[in-house]
């Protein structure tokens, strides 16, 4: 099935006889509760909240949430609960995981634990997000907005990798990757542009399969027809991609906030490289978005 939309995804998801079921590192706080009541209700999910049990009960109380809809597991230090968070996925108990109130690096520190964590020996963690701009006519697969600041050749051969992956769940047959840089020209003085002709010629060359790369290809080429048809460059990337790849983490996160407090465009977004998809919503994150993440998360865990 060809998912044209976000929403989309919710109807695939509510299809599913098993429910993927999702745990939820240190869940105190509303937002991370409403977003997963709206899962479990919607039928997206089942849901594992782990954090202090009358905190929980208490927020659940005061928002009108029925606590029943969750399986709660007792921890109230928020390290702990990220690890146990990570225990119920190795156990096989969760096929998602969330971060919830506890703090990023102390989330992070529990997936990557090099004994009790999610990640195998030289895993490449990267953000992944999908958007649904008004202005384009599909949906974009976009990497790395959040996670790797400024990623080498292989950390973008894992970021391909990893779009591309989401756009076949996605029902994309054989994703088009632009490799964004600022310019078509190859510039020696200009990594990105550097980096995207090597990933390119490999793509040529079937080192990268599955996919048809090309770049460097500004960001108006790889969106827009007609800015290609008037810079005279013939791809079949440009003006229909499927996913762009980032050059840096400043390029690619300007490109998500602008779209998303100036386009209207709906998102979800996911942390992939672990052994299971992980939800890493951001603090300014809408409930809308969070729920989408989780969506995602779920269509990926398989």
């Amino acid at each position: 099935m060809k998912i044209e939309k976000i929403s989309d995804i919710h109807e695939v998801l509510k299809g599913y006889s098993h429910k993927k079921r999702l745990v939820v590192a240190y869940a105190n706080d509303s937002h991370s509760i409403e977003a997963v009541a709206m899962a479990v209700k919607a039928g997206l999910v089942e849901g594992i909240l782990v954090g202090d049990t009358e905190t929980i009960k208490k927020v659940c109380k005061e928002q009108g949430y029925d606590e029943s809809l969750f399986r709660i597991v007792q921890e109230d230090n928020e390290i702990r609960a990220a690890e146990v968070a990570v225990e119920i996925v190795r156990k096989g108990e969760a096929d998602v995981i969330m971060k919830g109130l506890v703090s990023t690096d102390k989330y992070m520190r529990a997936i990557l634990n090099k004994e009790r964590g999610l990640v195998t020996p030289n895993a490449v963690l990267s953000h992944v997000t999908v958007m649904e701009c008004p202005a384009y006519h599909k949906l974009l697969t976009i990497s790395d907005v959040a996670v790797i600041p400024c990623p080498d050749l292989n950390q973008k051969i894992a970021m391909i990798k990893y779009v591309s992956n989401t756009a076949r769940a996605l029902g994309v047959e054989t994703p088009r990757i632009a490799l964004i840089a600022p310019t078509e020209q190859v510039l020696p003085k200009v990594q990105s542009t550097v980096d995207a002709a090597i990933l390119s010629k490999m793509g040529e060359r079937g080192q990268i399969p599955g996919v048809i790369l090309d770049g460097p290809m500004a960001l108006d080429v790889a969106v827009d027809k007609e800015a290609a048809e008037i810079k005279k460059i013939r791809s079949e990337v440009a003006g229909n991609a499927d996913c762009l790849i980032f050059p840096n983490l400043e390029s690619g996160n300007v490109f998500y906030k602008t779209n998303t407090k100036l386009g209207s465009s709906k998102q979800g977004a996911v942390l992939m490289g672990a052994k299971v998809p992980s939800v890493l919503s951001s603090r300014g994150d809408s409930v809308e978005t969070k729920l989408n993440s989780i969506a995602l998360a779920a269509l990926l865990a398989g």
